[in-house]
This record gives C-alpha cells, sequence and structure tokens, in this order.
C-alpha cells in the first residue's frame, strides 16, 4: 500500500511540476495582450493561471520543506507551520475554481444580456469581482487553521496536516468541513453547469433564428461561419464542466466518504492511494481550465509557438 501510495506522490508532483511550466507561460503570453482578446477577459484568463500557479508552489514547495529540513524545523515546533500552509493552500485553491465561476459568469453577460454587457463586462468590474474572491475566500479558509493539528503527519503515508482529534469528534467542526466542501467544489459546480446550459440554451436559439433567416435570404453560402463558432462555442462548454466534475469527484467522495466514517463509524476506511489520486486530480483541474479557454484561440497559439521558436532564433543569431 505504501509503495502505491508513493508511486501516486511521485506521479502528482511530475503533473505539479509540468502545471507551472503552463501556467508561467500562460501568464507571460496573456500579460503581454498581444491574444486579440479584450482587457476583461484576459484580465479573468491571467488571475485564474495565477491562482494555479500560486496553488501549484504552495502545495509542492511547502510540502517539500518539511521533508527535506524536518531536524531544522524541529525547531519551529511551537509554530503552527502546518495550519498556515492549509490556510494558503485552500485559499488559493478556492481562488483558482471560483474564478473559473466569476469567468463563466462573465461570459455568460457578454452572450445573455446585452444590456449588461457595457456595464458589467469591463476590467474594473473584473478587478472588483476577483479582488472580493480573493477577500472572501481567505476569511472561509481561516477555519482550516482551527481544525487541523499543529505540524505535519509523516512516516510512510502522504504528509499534510492530521486532522485535530476533537474535530473528528465534534459534530459541529464535521458540519464545518462537509459545508466547505459544499462550497468547493459542490456550488461552484453547479453554477458552472447552470450558467453553461443558459449559455447554450442562448446559442441553440440564437442559431435558429439565424437559420430561419438565412432560409428566406436569396444568398445563401454553403457554410455559416456565425453558426460554426457558436458551436464551438458550445463544445467548448461542456468541456469545461466535464473536465471540472470529472477531475473534482475522486477527492470530493473521498472527502465524504471519511466524514461519514467520522460519524458513523460504519462505513471502512478508503485506502490512502485514493487519497493521492483524488488530490492528484482535484490539483490537475487547477490548469486545464485556463489551457481550455486559452489554448482554442488562434492568437494564443501564434504567441505560444514565438515563444517556442524565439530561443532557437536567439542562438541562431548569435552564431551569425
Amino acid at each position: 500500500m505504501g509503495g502505491r501510495s508513493q508511486l501516486v506522490v511521485n506521479i502528482r508532483e511530475a503533473f505539479q511540476w509540468t502545471r507551472t511550466s503552463v501556467n508561467l507561460v500562460t501568464i507571460v503570453i496573456l500579460s503581454r495582450g498581444k491574444c486579440g482578446l479584450s482587457k476583461c477577459v484576459t484580465r479573468y484568463l491571467v488571475a485564474m493561471a495565477a491562482a494555479d500557479l500560486l496553488v501549484v508552489l504552495i502545495d509542492l514547495i511547502l510540502r517539500q520543506i518539511p521533508i527535506t529540513y524536518y531536524e531544522q524545523l524541529l525547531l519551529l515546533y511551537n509554530i503552527p507551520v502546518c495550519n498556515i500552509h492549509a490556510v494558503l493552500l485552500y485559499a488559493a485553491t478556492d481562488c483558482s475554481v471560483w474564478f473559473t465561476v466569476t469567468f463563466t459568469f462573465d461570459r455568460f453577460v457578454a452572450i445573455c444580456c446585452q444590456k449588461l454587457k457595457t456595464k458589467y463586462c469591463t476590467e474594473k468590474t473584473a478587478a472588483v469581482v476577483l479582488g472580493t474572491v480573493t477577500v472572501l475566500s481567505c476569511l472561509k479558509d481561516i477555519t482550516w487553521y482551527f481544525m487541523l493539528s499543529r505540524w505535519y503527519t509523516l512516516g510512510n503515508v502522504p504528509w499534510f496536516c492530521a486532522v485535530e482529534g476533537s474535530v473528528n469528534d465534534w459534530r459541529v467542526w464535521g458540519a464545518i468541513e462537509i459545508l466547505h466542501y459544499i462550497l468547493t467544489p459542490g456550488v461552484p459546480f453547479l453554477l458552472i453547469l447552470l450558467l453553461n446550459v443558459l449559455i447554450v440554451k442562448h446559442i441553440v436559439v440564437a442559431n435558429r433564428t439565424r437559420r430561419r433567416l438565412r432560409d428566406h435570404s436569396s444568398e445563401e453560402s454553403p457554410g455559416d461561419p456565425e453558426i460554426t463558432s457558436r458551436r464551438k462555442s458550445i463544445i467548448l462548454l461542456f468541456v469545461i464542466s466535464g473536465n471540472f466534475i470529472l477531475l473534482w469527484a475522486m477527492f470530493t467522495l473521498y472527502s465524504i466518504w471519511i466524514r461519514v466514517f467520522g460519524f458513523t463509524g460504519r462505513t471502512g476506511i478508503p485506502p490512502i492511494f485514493l487519497m493521492e489520486l483524488g488530490f492528484m486530480l482535484q490539483l490537475l483541474s487547477c490548469c486545464t481550465n485556463t489551457c481550455i479557454y486559452a489554448v482554442t484561440q488562434n492568437k494564443f497559439r501564434e504567441q505560444l509557438k514565438n515563444m517556442l521558436k524565439y530561443p532557437f532564433s536567439l542562438i541562431l543569431k548569435t552564431i551569425k
């Protein structure tokens, strides 16, 4: 069991380094503002990529420090290092998830609410929304500081803060923990799904109206680029929703399983490697949304190609 769990940990760390590179490249390209996106959309995408990168750094680097420098950190035993780590990690994860929700809502307004679009879909509004989400996420996750142990759990199991014994025994803390999982990812998934359904419905109705107008027009073309673009938007929205629920499913089910065991003691404890696999998939979702949104843009791909070619062209210039 320990070997299987360690294998999952190693795979997860490899994913983490990959995600770090992906998010760094995404931030650099989007920040240059040459992808043909509005400033509002660019701000959302950069915020999503930055939150994803923060999750990677907090999860990967801060998990390795207590392992590599265990003896040195014994001097800090009285400082709740793990509690602080947990609050930062959960807050960054919440920001990553809820930034996706706010961006989806922004696209819903832009597509379905034309009267509200000019007032809401602005760079200033995006900054206010993202700042509010960040503050609320930090306030919400302060409770983890009091629910977890002050130090890391080491040994043949994955390392992170252990849950305090009083938390397992007291139903109030259990209810607070379940509320955390409802707010992230339960509510975000429902909101993303609802917004996507409304957007798809709006696009389908608009396509039907457009087809009727084209049927009555004498000048018909073999294909309608507008309808093709809308069809791609529908596919993209379904990919986002499916990606989110699939990558968060195991983590959510494991968390509920553990909490039910704590309440009743009637269910068996799930294997630890399932927890690590759930963490890996959940953290992987922190980079896929940005990639899906950004890589589908032609100009983003052009900028990515130019960035990859730049070191080689620089070497050729130096040789010449």
